[in-house]
């Protein structure tokens, strides 16, 4: 008999269940007159928490034995889905299924190791050797390198030799902690797991709505009418997200549209399915946006009033045979000065009402999309031009107000070279049918990872800030410059335009990281921050690595050597470092990347004279704190059991190597040391402070009594604040994250609130709390008109009641705004409409465009061939130089997930390496017959920067594509295996991938690159 995979699912949960029925006391081994057992689960504790892997932020609740004597330590033995929580409803997916086995997993980390240079073996050591060694190592790169002025003269005050990456799953406490450590040293290779997944999305939705968020939430996609999943695979990546899908399926009559390289699980289900070649994706969005344009099928009224359509461009602004105006050859960037508007006499943006003149937004928009024409589109994507209208038929009729679309994307969008352009090419899509700030509308970006979405509010990046405000340069020497270059002006006379308050923001987080030290006589410790000069992101940091400009880095869990691209790159930089500290619950393939494990990485460990320490930390279910899902929620979580062995909660590492570094500092001095310990590190306890804590200075407090225009105090001196509206620019509050602030208030943690009413169209506004100000669909007050009539009275969701608006959710407006004020809805915008043209918030362009991956399998764009490729994206000297060309590698890859297994984590939890052991890579039937290969074979797939072996899975859900006239064929690989864990060993995917980023973001090109297939 052969079992397929559902088949041993069922089979497997029938004696999972039997053996826990056995475990959990239901069936006692005899059974006696009279006699009765206790259910375990009456005697253990519940714990609730949220599951630790993609940003559905699933609701769990963990069950852990113990009686709370002294040398008892609880321990979590069950785990099931809360079914209380508004988006899982007590639902997991395989990996949730499996967090028991993940908790508990072989891999686990126990005490802190250390391997010396050279060496073939750890050595344990205890946590003081561990902890006196690192914070030692860091000063003295410090104090050895560390640069206070830069050639001009200019204080930079800036650490370049040792970085720090940082995690995607700890919580928002430990990312604030993360923050305070790197920038008091003066660390600028700071970045998080956002650079390599979800970076474009902000880098394109803030300059189209204001904010580079989620615009809705999970359960909200209920209440769509069609749903394009493009750029994603939810029913696999988020399948208890997914379920909302299905809900509007059934429920609302949605039509569900997929359009990728694979017919993937979500086809399966989906009501339509065409492909696309991978890496072609802004020339279909751009070929809609014309469809709409010719057919005459957008939403006018909403288009008119609540996008920038009518505003009128700047003369010398153009775009001829792929160039932008004001490109520097030379430079390889843009001058983005006639990316704007033209201005009247008081410097507001001129409009033409009628939409008449040539330099209107949308007359220029519909200039610069009228190449994409369906045979266009057919020819550069390999879609079926049937299918293409078809996709463009569907999305049409959603321009009617009672008509609504909902775009779900992910990695398959954010992981290319233009990602950011995809993004915004579907905004502009959402834009023109009127489907944004609508209840079952919007550009839902689903995060792969449990909080990387709190990890970028944060500012956990190289060049930000939290709350999405940049750190200062070093052109910008005073808070003066700084604040009046990031303050930006209103571009149309009575907006709101929220980004004026940056002052406020900016002053708060000073006083939050500096204390009493910041105070208006040194510009609030603006020099303390670090100034940079050019972009510190993962992709320049470790090419910094490889030349061996590097000394120390931090890897706190994160696992760069199997999520960067190019491994065997990333595996000659490490080897280069003086000392790595791995900070990780699991033994990662980072930690080990200086052993040797033959095929799988393949290196001399005697040769490598990197110092490796290894230090065990907590994992999600033995740490309090909150995380933010894909829909912006916060939610809290609680520790279930202590961490395993010896090891530590993150805060502690961090809190107390930071305070063996301060305590060096204050004994012995050494480079800037004002810069160390001006830092505010008021905790309790300052080498352990509590997530409770933090969470509160995240929150931020009145610093004196604060007072409205009448004098009344609003805010007594030492409470904290109750939102961002009360802050001030004069020192007098502080908070870390302006976006959080309300989390955490004189009423308690609103991150823990349970209350899942729904106040209409599925709004639970009382479960958690969602940045901002617990609004839960973004620019809402833009599903109503002008007047303030519901473009759709089924769904309503804000009302004036003549004074004020209240409704469902929480109004993205001025709550006093009456209708017809002429006040727009997309608040955080200096004119305060969604931008069609997108200004200056876009490195290669106002307009999307499509540019080629940068290994193509064309030989030249057909739409401008001397400009094939993206302009401004940065390929490194040394990268360049390992890019592959169509004759030697002739077929395109594409990487993705599987159900049942998360990124590198989840093959260290049994269960889930019983369900996926070994790697493989998919073919689609015709390529495998070209190849001779058949199901099951052993497959050899080359790239210019090395090649990796797998199975081969033959599938008819590949097609050949055929491309500007010729046969295309592309296949798919998983990127889940590695050396170590306890499935089967295998290759790191991201072996094959280039080192090229987004051109505004750096995100890696992971979804379309240039591979060869043999069989082995």
């Amino acid at each position: 008999m052969t079992l397929g995979r559902r088949q041993f699912l069922k089979a497997g949960g029938t004696c999972v269940a039997g053996a826990s029925a056995l475990a959990l006391g239901f069936t006692p081994p005899k059974a006696y007159a009279g006699d009765s057992r206790q259910y375990k689960l009456l005697r253990a504790k519940e714990t609730r928490n949220n599951c630790t892997y993609c940003s559905v932020g699933c609701g769990i609740l963990m069950y852990s034995l113990g009686d709370g004597a002294k040398n008892a330590k609880p321990s979590i033995f069950h785990i099931e889905g809360d079914p209380d929580h508004p988006v899982s409803r007590g639902s997991l997916c395989p990996k949730g299924a499996g967090l028991v086995d993940f908790i508990h997993s072989e891999g686990r980390l126990l005490y802190p190791e250390h391997r010396a240079p050279g060496s073939k073996e750890w050595k344990r050591i205890t946590w003081e050797e561990a902890t006196d060694r690192i914070a030692r190592l860091l000063k003295e790169d410090r104090d050895k390198n560390f640069i206070e002025k830069n050639e001009k003269g200019q204080t930079v005050n800036r650490w370049l030799s040792s970085g720090m990456l940082a995690s995607s799953a700890a919580s928002n406490e430990t990312g604030l902690l993360d923050f305070k450590f790197a920038r008091a040293l003066g660390m600028l290779g700071l970045d998080c797991q956002a650079r390599v997944c979800h970076a474009p999305t902000v880098s394109a939705l803030a300059p189209s709505f204001g904010r580079g968020a989620m615009t809705n939430n999970w359960v909200d996609i209920k209440n769509a009418n069609v749903v394009l999943v493009m750029g994603g695979n939810p029913a696999e990546a988020h399948p208890v997200g997914f379920k909302w899908v299905m809900e509007a399926k059934i429920r609302n009559g949605a039509k569900v549209m997929v359009v990728d390289p694979r017919f993937n699980r979500t086809a399966a289900v989906a009501d339509f399915y065409t492909p696309i070649r991978a890496g072609a994706d802004a020339a279909f969005m751009l070929g809609v946006v014309n469809y709409l344009l010719t057919h005459d099928k957008i939403q006018h009224e909403y288009v008119k009033a609540y996008t920038n359509a009518a505003l009128i461009v700047r003369e010398d602004y153009q775009f001829e045979d792929g160039l932008f105006s004001g490109y520097d050859a030379d430079k390889r960037i843009y001058d983005k000065t006639s990316w704007t508007y033209e201005r009247d006499e008081q410097g507001f943006a001129k409009s033409d009402p009628t939409l008449q003149h040539p330099r209107c937004v949308l007359n220029l928009l519909r200039k610069h999309v009228e190449r994409y024409t369906p045979e266009m589109v057919t020819q550069l994507t390999g879609t079926p031009a049937k299918d293409f209208e078809h996709v463009c038929a569907e999305l049409a009729r959603t321009s009617a107000p009672d008509q609504t679309a909902t775009f779900l994307f992910a990695l398959g969008w954010t992981h290319h070279t233009s990602g950011a352009q995809i993004i915004r090419a579907g905004a502009m899509v959402q834009m023109l049918l009127g489907n944004i700030g609508m209840p079952g509308g919007g550009m839902n970006a689903l995060r792969g990872h449990s909080n990387i979405q709190g990890y970028t509010d944060l500012g956990l990046l190289s060049l930000r800030l939290p709350g999405y405000m940049n750190l200062p340069s070093d052109k910008q020497q005073d808070i003066g410059t700084y604040l009046k270059e990031t303050t930006p002006a209103t571009e149309v006379a009575n907006q709101v335009n929220y980004w004026h308050h940056t002052p406020k923001f900016f002053v708060s987080l000073m006083k939050t990281l500096w204390g009493e030290h910041a105070t208006a006589a040194n510009n609030w410790g603006y020099d303390w921050l670090p100034k940079w000069d050019r972009s510190y992101d993962m992709l320049a940091y470790f090419d910094m690595m490889y030349q061996g400009k590097v000394n120390g880095y931090i890897a706190q869990g994160f696992n760069p050597l199997a999520a960067m691209p190019d491994k065997n790159k990333t595996a000659q930089a490490l080897a280069k470092l003086k000392f790595l500290v791995v900070i990780d619950p699991l033994a990662t393939e980072t930690g080990s990347f200086w052993q040797d494990e033959g095929k799988y990485n393949d290196v001399k460990t005697e040769d490598i004279q990197t110092e490796v320490f290894r230090l065990p930390s907590s994992c999600f279910a033995e740490e309090n704190g909150s995380i933010v899902n894909s829909g912006r929620w916060l939610q809290w979580h609680f520790a279930g059991a202590a961490p395993p062995g010896e090891a530590w909660q993150d805060s502690r590492i961090l809190g107390t190597i930071f305070t063996k570094i301060r305590d060096l500092y204050r004994k012995e001095g050494g480079a800037c040391p004002e810069q160390v310990l001006n830092m505010q590190w008021n905790y309790r306890d300052a080498e352990e402070p509590l997530p409770e804590e933090v969470a509160r200075e995240c929150n931020g407090f009145a610093l004196a009594d604060l007072k409205d225009d009448q004098g009344r105090v609003v805010v007594k001196k030492g409470q904290l604040l109750p939102d961002f509206s009360v802050m001030r620019d004069d020192g007098t509050t502080s908070s870390f994250a302006w976006i959080f602030a309300g989390s955490w208030t004189e009423a308690g943690n609103q991150m823990a609130r349970r209350d899942n009413t729904d106040t209409g169209l599925g709004c639970t506004p009382g479960w958690a709390w969602a940045w901002p100000a617990n609004r839960r669909i973004l620019y809402n007050r833009a599903s109503l008109d002008p007047s303030g009539r519901p473009w759709d009275p089924k769904r309503q969701i804000l009302e004036w009641d003549g004074r004020r608006w209240s409704g469902a959710d929480v109004p993205d407006y001025p709550v006093t705004a009456a209708p017809g004020s002429g006040i727009s809805p997309f608040i955080m915008q200096p004119d305060g409409v969604g931008r069609l043209f997108g200004c200056g918030g876009m490195t290669d362009g106002p307009f999307p465009e499509h540019y080629e991956p940068t290994e193509s399998p064309l030989q030249s764009n057909p739409l401008h061939p001397a400009v094939t490729y993206n302009p401004v994206a940065r390929v490194l000297t040394d990268d360049r130089a390992r890019m592959g060309h169509v004759k030697n590698f002739p077929y395109v890859a594409t990487t993705y997930s599987i159900t049942e297994l998360f990124r590198h984590w989840t093959k260290h939890s049994r269960l889930n390496a019983i369900i996926q052991p070994e790697q493989f890579v998919e073919i689609g039937e015709k390529l495998a017959g070209k190849l001779n290969i058949a199901a099951g074979d052993r497959v050899k797939v080359s790239s210019a920067r090395g090649h990796i072996e797998a199975k081969a899975v033959v599938t008819k859900r590949i097609k050949t594509l055929n491309v500007m006239g010729h046969d295309l064929d592309q296949i798919g690989i998983p990127c889940h295996w590695g050396f170590r864990g306890a499935t089967k060993k295998g290759f790191l995917a991201n072996t094959l991938s280039p080192a090229v980023g987004d051109a505004n973001s750096q995100t890696p090109e992971f979804k379309a690159f240039l591979v060869n297939v043999e069989k082995v």
